[in-house]
């Protein structure tokens, strides 16, 4: 019986090594992207919400909300519903660009609850001529006919 001294690789071991190396570069890979597509998507919708905020179209930039009157926001007013309200509620908040300014986004956190729901923490910053502001977000993202929607937001 011919014996292998310790630490050299078999035959067996070299198969096992490049199974391993198969499953880690590519198996894995495709699963995260499936599981991700989801989120590529919210943070798409969120970036398209900071560029319509900048080019100073409040219209496109509810896009990213559900439109439906159980939308929910709570702001420094404290909690509000619909989709109209919300709107308005920018509207009449941020009339021009002066108190728009530059928007920007720093995601902290995007988490799946579930394949119909994500949350998302983030912190959100106003760059403006009037004075700066900044705060902290969380939404309730929800998949509605096969597309991401915020449902609840909550920034302050």
């Amino acid at each position: 019986m011919k014996t292998t001294p310790r630490g050299s690789f078999t035959f067996f071991s070299l198969k096992l090594l490049y199974f391993f190396i198969i499953v880690l570069f590519v198996a894995v890979p495709l699963k995260m992207y499936a599981q991700n597509k989801d989120e590529t998507a919210i943070r798409k919708i969120l970036e398209d919400q900071t560029t319509a905020w900048n080019n100073g179209s409040i219209e496109d930039f509810m896009k990213g909300y559900w439109q439906n009157d159980s939308l929910m926001f709570v702001g420094k007013n404290g909690l509000k519903y619909g989709y109209n309200s919300t709107l308005e509620n920018y509207k009449k908040n941020y009339p021009d660009t002066a108190a728009r300014g530059k928007l920007y986004f720093d995601l902290l956190q995007v988490k799946r609850l579930s394949r119909q729901y994500y949350y998302v923490t983030g912190r959100w910053q106003l760059i403006r001529s009037i004075g700066n502001l900044e705060g902290y977000f969380t939404l309730l993202f929800k998949k509605i006919n096969s597309n991401w929607v915020i449902i609840a937001d909550h920034s302050r």
